[in-house]
């Protein structure tokens, strides 16, 4: 395929859907052909999904909660991310597969290899050109939404044990692509930092297909 796939992803507080929104925004002034998604959502499908998996009253046992990201992300993929980026296009995301190896698997504690089988299924093998993972602690990340006053869903609800878990299995991933950077720093670094990366890889991959 010759679009690029940039995944931003890193625990609660992280500040990972406005660094998407604004990598989005300089793509697009740089005349790049850009589609934003968040996860889960995207698709009727995909934000029926997310209502249930984070809105819902009801506690929902880990595998439910898991399927129901599955459905929502294999929707998306095959209706918007896959087709955006076989017509030349820059997919920007919040979140995708890596939220579901740390949410699901570090912090609910499901089985890594049944996971990753059920997750292929649904990204159809799909991995991102360049993930940033982006890093704050645990108690950082929470002063940050309650000083946005930020209704919280069910993943944010849950103890600070659960989002150590989650932090941890981020801080501990490695891959090709992969760059972790310190959240906690000033915006304007962050921002700095992550464009370097996106305009390296989306460079490179340009040249690759003219």
């Amino acid at each position: 395929m010759a679009g690029v796939f940039i995944l931003v992803e890193g625990p609660e507080g992280a500040g990972k859907t406005s660094l998407a929104r604004w990598l989005a925004a300089q793509l697009l002034a740089d005349g790049r052909a850009v589609v934003s998604v968040r996860e889960p959502g995207g698709t009727p499908v995909a934000e029926a999904a997310r209502r249930i998996a984070l809105k819902s009253r009801h506690e929902l046992p880990p595998a439910a909660e898991l399927f129901l990201i599955l459905a929502a992300r294999a929707d998306l993929v095959a209706r918007v991310i896959r087709p955006a980026l076989e017509a030349g296009q820059i997919v920007v995301a919040d979140r995708f597969g890596l939220s579901t190896l740390c949410y699901q698997v570090a912090g609910r504690g499901l089985p890594r290899d049944a996971v990753e089988a059920a997750l292929s299924l649904a990204t159809q093998g799909l991995t991102p050109d360049l993930t940033l993972v982006l890093d704050v602690p645990v108690a950082v990340g929470r002063e940050r939404q309650r000083r946005a006053a930020k209704t919280q869903d069910r993943f944010e609800r849950a103890d600070d044990a659960f989002h150590e878990r989650v932090r941890q299995a981020y801080l501990e991933h490695r891959g090709p692509g992969v760059v972790h950077v310190d959240a906690a720093q000033a915006r304007h670094i962050v921002q700095e930092t992550a464009w370097r990366e996106v305009a390296a890889v989306t460079a490179l991959s340009l040249r690759g297909v003219t």
